[in-house]
C-alpha cells in the first residue's frame, strides 16, 4: 500500500472520531449548547465521510489510476468509516465520568 493509502486510512481513523472528542462542530465551530446532541455528531460523521471520501478521490486521481467504484465501494467504506469511528463513541458515551 502507497504512502497516500496510509494517509486516508490515518485521515478516516482521525475523521470518525473527531465527532465524539469534542463539543464544537467540525473541531472549529463552538456551539451555544453545553454538549452536542447525537444526531449532530452523526451529520457530522456523514459530512467527514464525504470529505475524507473526497480527498481519497483527489489522491487517487492525482496517481492517474482513477477506478470507477459501484455502491458497494461505497457501501463497504461507510460501514468501516463507522466502525473507525467506535473508540470515539465508547469514549463519548460508555465511558464512566467521575
Amino acid at each position: 500500500m502507497s504512502a497516500a493509502g496510509w494517509f486516508i486510512v490515518l485521515l478516516a481513523l482521525v475523521g470518525a472520531n473527531l465527532p465524539f472528542l469534542n463539543q464544537r462542530l467540525f473541531a472549529a465551530v463552538p456551539l451555544k449548547a453545553v454538549k452536542k446532541s447525537a444526531w449532530l455528531r452523526i451529520a457530522e460523521l456523514i459530512v467527514l465521510y464525504f470529505v475524507v471520501g473526497a480527498l481519497g478521490f483527489l489522491l487517487e486521481a492525482r496517481a492517474g489510476n482513477r477506478f470507477e467504484q459501484g455502491w458497494q465501494f461505497y457501501a463497504i467504506t461507510f460501514a468501516l468509516f463507522v466502525v473507525f469511528a467506535f473508540p470515539g463513541f465508547t469514549f463519548q458515551y460508555l465511558v464512566k465520568r467521575r
